[in-house]
């Protein structure tokens, strides 16, 4: 529970630590620091702790810290989305329902608009002025009952769940497979949903080498077909966006290849191995069709000299700033900690330098922005040192700069709202 009592103890157990350290600086509070921007920041000093949402003014200079700022989130796991001038905080409730917190930002600090209770989902997105969760279905129903993903809607101007329903959830494979939804984004009026089949809850499948989007009408969410490609392993990967539609209407999607299946080569149960046989890479749907673009393919591995993608941000102009992963070492659980600029009409890679070495950092944030310009993106690093920094990445050049520092713990989530009246 959320008290007084607990923050206060927690801020007090965070002051312990840190007034540890040998550095002066690292012992002075921080004030706070009104803004548009939002950083999610789980605290390091003390484990099982939830989130902390503190703003800042700027990403590029500065410094926050959670010690005796920021605003306590309820539970240990959240995920976080935005949409026009509002901040959803959603709690990842292990299967049970989860709060969801609703906050606005009003001179430069976040300001709640509602909470209420909503089922633990695995996918969710904006769509239109909604905001579309699905609950997806990890095991086979028993023997006569349907296998089923759960959706639910919520409405951004009212804060409020306003209706769920039901789908079928072995229908968008074809092969009996459970259509696992990796995102949802919403294209023309149409939802999309990449999905990786799986025959049961350590994600196998026997169908490595294809990849398959289920469309559906909104908000209705009938499904209307599937859309499939064997040039490529599915589309991105568990909790991963990889669908991106640009400026133009086109649809540009990654696959990592890292399809696993049950390893029958050893002794050993319950260990798996990797399957795919098709390169990671690059795929488009043209707008306003619902096929795969036969004219396009975008051969990561080769493009990048032996690497896989395994995230990115989208920064506007045909441009993303990728997390990439040797080839070698790739795996579907493996993020990658170098970054490059890939131009998908180009069809370009370039690696990113300043950034910190793959062997200084002990996590990157998945959740980051950007403000769609063509060429700046922020990712947060959180580094072995026990530091955690905002970089600045400039695609015209692929170059990345230190900025925002964070004290008191590691970034889950960077966004930007704007101001509401």
């Amino acid at each position: 529970m959320n008290t007084t009592i607990k923050k206060t103890l927690s801020v007090l157990a965070f002051v312990a630590v840190l007034s540890s350290c040998d550095k002066k600086k690292d012992r002075e509070a921080i004030p706070e620091n009104p803004g548009n921007f939002v950083l999610a920041v789980t605290p390091t000093a003390i484990e099982g702790v939830a989130d902390y949402l503190v703003t800042a003014s700027s990403l590029d200079t500065g410094a926050v810290s959670i010690i005796g700022n920021g605003v306590e989130q309820d539970g240990t796991y959240r995920y976080y989305v935005t949409l026009g001038n509002k901040f959803f905080s959603m709690l990842y409730g292990q299967g049970s329902p989860g709060a969801v917190t609703v906050y606005n930002v009003k001179d430069g600090k976040l300001n709640k608009l509602n909470d209420f209770v909503a089922a633990t989902v695995q996918a969710f997105a904006p769509v239109n002025d909604d905001i579309l969760m699905v609950k997806v279905a990890r095991s086979f129903a028993a023997e006569g009952a349907s296998t089923l993903h759960s959706w639910y809607i919520v409405d951004s101007k009212t804060n409020v769940q306003t209706s769920e329903g039901t789908i079928d959830a072995l229908l968008p494979t074809g092969n009996g497979e459970i259509a696992h939804f990796s995102w949802l984004k919403q294209v023309g009026n149409k939802v999309f949903a990449p999905f990786f089949g799986i025959n049961g809850r350590n994600f196998y499948t026997k169908y490595p080498d294809q990849a398959g989007i289920a469309v559906y009408s909104y908000p209705g969410m009938q499904y209307e077909k599937t859309i499939k490609d064997t040039r490529t392993s599915f589309i991105g990967r568990y909790f991963t966006d990889a669908l991106t539609v640009v400026e133009n209407g086109d649809v540009y999607a990654f696959s990592s290849s890292v399809a696993t299946d049950d390893n029958t080569e050893t002794a050993e149960t319950g260990d798996s191995k990797l399957t795919s046989t098709k390169p990671s890479s690059i795929t488009r749907i043209k707008a306003g069709t619902t096929e795969f673009d036969q004219t396009y393919l975008m051969n990561f591995e080769t493009a990048s000299n032996g690497y896989v993608i395994t995230n990115w941000l989208y920064i506007g102009d045909n441009k993303f700033i990728a997390n990439i992963e040797p080839t070698a070492t790739k795996g579907p659980y493996v993020d990658g900690y170098r970054l490059a600029i890939v131009d998908v009409v180009a069809k370009t890679v370039k690696q990113v330098t300043g950034f910190p070495e793959p062997s200084t950092i002990a996590s990157v944030t998945t959740n980051n922005y950007s403000p769609k310009d063509g060429r700046y993106g922020y990712i947060g690093v959180n580094l072995n040192n026990s530091t955690t920094w905002v970089y600045k990445i400039d695609a015209s050049n692929a170059t990345a700069k230190q900025g925002l520092k964070v004290q008191g713990g590691v970034i889950t989530a960077i966004q930007h709202i704007e101001s509401s009246n």
